[in-house]
């Protein structure tokens, strides 16, 4: 009943009244009309760079003297940071004698060796551990092009391949260089919220090694916009330079050369948790974020999003635990909105078989990972068939393979994103999941990525 509400205040709009009858009708559209406006009356496209500036302005005063957690150090922290280096150095050797692609698959496949060595850690501090490996450049950089067969372009933005990284992996954006370059198709940072909040108390990640799941209540950690907008804003200049040096060929032969193309960025927003205006929070995140943005991100238990090129795309995350009714409402209101995408799906508060066996199941928190594939994949079927293949949709809950990945294209996804198979399997399971989709698009006797998209549903 809570998450069938939760979804209702924000799907439900006027504008759809006569589709779904509801007393949350108006909240929807009166929550996209305000980011809508604001962006219009701002001239939003145009001054992007003013408004980011006094808003991080603004920011900064209310931020001002707010302290950063500090990072404890510990032995076991510094062996694996000492091993990866090892390993990095030690193949120097090896890379001078061999071809760049054989070194670069040689380094991914040594990541095997470290990454079991981050189940000793406590879950959290892995985490962080993974991102500062990340953001020093600790990790292998995928320099192989993806397989022709795996493009495609979504929203006007390419993607080299539809295998992504989801929410909540790098919060604050401070590994976004590392973690494209393993070779992900497109990166989704946050949740940000408009000031720094620390979440819930630790400990707050629980894992289940045995089911490939995880359990956490995080509570939307963030260190605020003026941190990310910061973190982004570099970034966004590096990638500016980048697309100067390296144009796209102006050619309309489909049987050209796969090229390399930066990384598509996606950026989730959410609102503070004592915040008293919702509406306002997102208005300030939309204003601040938007311009370092390919698309923005809401989850539906909250609010609304945007992106770079504006209009930017408006996409929304749901749960997996809605009733049909539930999915019908939020299909219907989708499409008289014209959302640009759907997220499919967040975790879920459920505990499926065997789950609920684990003592750790009585831990509050969402749970990710492969006892999620089956309902999310469900989900967006059924929200494929009900939006008729209008709306692009992006997969994401227990994929764990390239064969997990082309069901859910299969189910209707655009693209998929991973997470807990990531956490787990580490820099060396994107080049096999790419491996394993392309050899499954070509088995079915599909040309490209597009052609397989909603295969189950037709």
């Amino acid at each position: 009943m809570g998450s069938r509400k939760l979804v209702r205040d924000i799907f439900l709009s006027k504008q759809t009244k006569k589709v779904v009858e509801s007393r949350f009708s108006s909240i929807l559209a009166n929550r996209v009309f305000v980011i809508r406006r604001f962006c219009a009356q701002n001239e939003l496209p145009n001054k992007v760079e003013q408004g980011t500036k006094a808003v991080t302005e603004n920011l900064s005063e209310r931020v001002n003297g707010a302290s950063k957690e500090s990072e404890a150090s510990v032995k076991k922290g510094r062996l694996l940071t000492g091993a990866t280096i090892g390993l990095l150095i030690a193949g120097g050797a090896y890379a001078s004698i061999v071809d760049e692609g054989t070194f670069c698959g040689w380094l991914f496949s040594a990541t095997k060796v470290v990454n079991p060595f981050f189940a000793f850690l406590d879950a959290e501090r892995a985490h962080r551990l993974a991102i500062k490996a990340a953001a020093l450049g600790l990790v292998p950089k995928e320099k192989r092009l993806d397989p022709s067969i795996l493009g495609l372009e979504v929203w006007g933005r390419k993607f080299s391949n539809p295998i992504g990284l989801a929410a909540g992996f790098d919060k604050n954006a401070e590994a976004i260089e590392g973690l494209l370059g393993l070779g992900f198709g497109f990166l989704e940072v946050g949740s940000v919220t408009p000031m720094p909040q620390g979440g819930n108390p630790k400990p707050r990640i629980f894992r289940l090694p045995q089911e490939g799941a995880i359990i956490n209540r995080c509570g939307f950690n963030s260190e605020g916009i003026t941190s990310v907008a910061k973190r982004l804003g570099a970034q966004h200049g590096k990638r500016k330079l980048y697309e100067s040096a390296n144009p796209p060929p102006a050619s309309d032969d489909e049987d050209e050369q796969p090229v390399k193309v930066p990384g598509v960025l996606g950026i989730n927003l959410a609102k503070n948790k004592t915040t008293e205006d919702a509406a306002g929070d997102f208005v300030q995140g939309v204003y601040t974020l938007s311009p370092y943005a390919d698309y923005l991100v809401l989850y539906a238990r909250d609010q609304m999003q945007w992106g770079e090129e504006g209009p930017p795309p408006l996409l929304v995350k749901i749960a997996p635990d809605l009733s049909k009714q539930d999915l019908e409402d939020i299909a219907a209101v989708a499409l008289t909105l014209r959302l640009d995408g759907l997220i499919i799906s967040n975790t879920t508060i459920l505990r499926p078989d065997p789950v609920s066996s684990y003592p750790v199941a009585e831990e509050l928190g969402g749970l990710s990972g492969k006892p999620l594939f089956s309902p999310s994949t469900n989900i967006l079927k059924e929200m494929y068939i009900l939006t008729r293949g209008k709306i692009p949709l992006i997969g994401c809950g227990g994929v764990s393979s390239g064969e997990d990945a082309y069901k859910k294209i299969r189910a209707g996804a655009s693209l998929v994103q991973i997470y807990t198979a990531f956490a787990y399997g580490g820099p060396a399971l994107i080049p096999q999941m790419k491996a394993e989709l392309a050899k499954c698009l070509e088995r079915d006797g599909f040309k490209s990525v597009r052609e397989a998209v909603g295969a189950d549903c037709r």
